[in-house]
């Protein structure tokens, strides 16, 4: 695994406004911001506008965020989960085989249109893990 987990942060909507919040009080940096309507991914027209990911940092704080394209979908509990960047296919492939066995596939692993490998699986304990491999 590449470095410690990172926190990603789902908002309904209001992503822009949430970031810009942290820039404020944490005087950070916003990158990589891309939107749905920038993404080459079928989203609703009207989620166009809205964060599809977006990173922050200040210093050693990092997090990463994004908008549900529905308006209603994020909820107090679902609304967080925890970034891991696996360094092969097999270690990858591994975590997730893993996690699925007691855990509930939120996103199958498959390959992306952002150049990676990735799944998202909700453990037995109710965690959200987003795994990603970024092919060379």
């Amino acid at each position: 695994m590449k470095g410690q987990a990172t926190p990603y942060l789902y908002f309904n909507g209001n992503a822009r406004e949430a970031l810009e919040y942290y820039k404020e009080v944490f005087e950070g940096e916003i990158s990589n911001l891309q939107t749905f309507g920038d993404a080459d991914y079928p989203t609703p027209p009207e989620a166009d506008d809205k964060i599809m990911h977006a990173q922050f940092r200040k210093d050693d704080l990092f997090l990463m965020a994004s908008d549900s394209f529905t308006n209603d979908s994020v909820q107090i509990g679902n609304h967080i989960s925890l970034a891991l960047e696996l360094e092969s296919e097999e270690e990858i492939q591994k975590v997730y085989d893993r996690l699925i066995k007691k855990g509930n596939v939120l996103m199958e692993l498959q390959d992306t249109f952002w150049g990676a490998k990735y799944a998202k699986v909700k453990d037995d304990f109710g965690v959200i893990w987003d795994l990603n491999m970024t092919k060379s």
